[in-house]
């Protein structure tokens, strides 16, 4: 089996392992920090959220010979960081996080659950991801009028990274945020090098007491696992197939859910089959022969596991930014994704009032019952759909 491993698939396998790592790690520190994690929570979640990557894609396309890439639920870590603390504090996102993981194992071994979730108009599906991620795209431009020259560096990297490759627009900016803390961030002293002096390899871990409530699993739960399914796990399955290799949706769906039940209780976002990473590695890029790319993804998880051994001192350099320019950061890698699920969302001309208030309620942050409007949102653009559609037949 080693020697089916080559160059090419261990440059894209260490490619797609930076590249997902560096386009969203401030998305997950800023979800989980804005729904109450304290920074050693904090730090605990992203090297459980990193370690999954690595196991999922270490796990999967070694049994598959396929390059079933692994990547975390970026759309729930948006949905976290769109999202006010719960009652119970962190712990009842732990329980929601937990419930949303065994939502994913439980549609592994139910099929008709997987179903229900594709019956779901897919304009509704898409205005339901762009209701997620709304909010935290609007932080670049908050970011740009508190901080203008803090952020403009940050920003133009990120638009001479678009003009080069949309893959390079993330780590350039990443690169930009690191040089600006370095030399224009007035910080107490000490304490960048305490962040980049930060020790590697297992965070002081802080496991948390899950909060389960019925409100809170119907608010933050199945949110999570409809943005999981819909935006990550649907989309990469459908790339595997486009690129002529056999899918196993099920035992796929088991194997991600199982990783991701066991990292929950650390407050680990799920993790879920990626569309973006699995790009590269899918491609001849990685080799010419398929049956030889799985190698590129096995390579990957191997990328994630070491990157888990950043999570204390990247999370403490997170820490020790202006609040503004790291959800700002966080909010620029979601922009790509924002455009995807609004153009969509909105393709259908003559369809456009579900996915219109599907959006609107998701995005306004609303809570009606103690449940959130990502729940509210899908529910009342289902609902419009299948009575337009019904009308429209009769």
């Amino acid at each position: 089996m080693l020697r089916e491993l080559s160059p090419s698939a261990i440059y894209m396998g260490l490619l797609a392992a930076f590249v997902g790592y560096s386009a969203s790690f401030a998305i997950v520190l800023a979800g989980v920090t804005r729904v109450g994690a304290t920074p050693d929570q904090a730090a605990t979640a992203l090297f459980f959220a990193t370690l999954g990557m690595g196991v999922g894609s270490l796990w999967l396309p070694l049994a598959t010979r396929s390059p079933a890439a692994v990547a975390w639920s970026t759309p729930g870590a948006a949905l976290l960081a769109a999202s006010a603390a719960p009652a119970g504090g962190f712990g009842a996102v732990v329980a929601a996080l937990i419930g949303c993981a065994a939502l994913i194992a439980i549609t592994g071994v139910v099929p008709l659950l997987g179903r229900i979730v594709a019956a779901i108009p897919k304009p509704v599906a898409n205005a339901l991801l762009a209701g997620v991620l709304f909010p935290l795209c609007l932080a670049p431009a908050h970011a740009l009028g508190a901080a203008p020259l803090l952020f403009l560096p940050v920003l133009g990297a990120w638009v001479a990274g678009l003009l080069l490759h949309r893959l390079a627009a993330m780590p350039l900016a990443v690169l930009a945020f690191i040089l600006v803390m370095i030399f224009a961030v007035d910080l107490p002293a000490d304490a960048l090098g305490d962040a980049l002096g930060g020790s590697l390899g297992l965070p002081a871990l802080a496991p948390v007491a899950p909060e389960f409530s019925l409100a809170g699993l119907i608010s933050l739960a199945l949110p999570l696992y409809l943005v999981t399914m819909a935006g990550q796990n649907i989309p990469g399955f459908a790339l595997l197939e486009l690129q002529g290799y056999p899918v196993d949706r099920q035992a796929a769906l088991r194997k991600t859910g199982l990783a991701s039940l066991v990292a929950a209780p650390f407050g680990a976002i799920p993790i879920n089959m990626s569309a973006i990473t699995a790009a590269l590695m899918a491609g001849p890029d990685a080799h010419p022969d398929r049956s030889r790319r799985y190698w590129a993804a096995v390579v990957s998880g191997l990328g994630y596991v070491g990157l888990a051994l950043l999570a204390e001192p990247v999370t403490q350099l997170a820490q020790a930014a202006p609040s503004e320019l790291i959800i700002g950061v966080a909010g620029l890698a979601l922009i790509p994704a924002l455009v995807a699920a609004l153009s969509a969302g909105f393709s259908e001309p003559g369809s456009i009032e579900a996915p219109a208030l599907t959006f609107l309620i998701t995005a306004s942050g609303m809570t009606l019952l103690g449940i959130s409007g990502a729940f509210w949102g899908i529910v009342i653009g289902v609902l419009i759909w299948g009575l337009k559609r019904g009308l429209k037949r009769r």
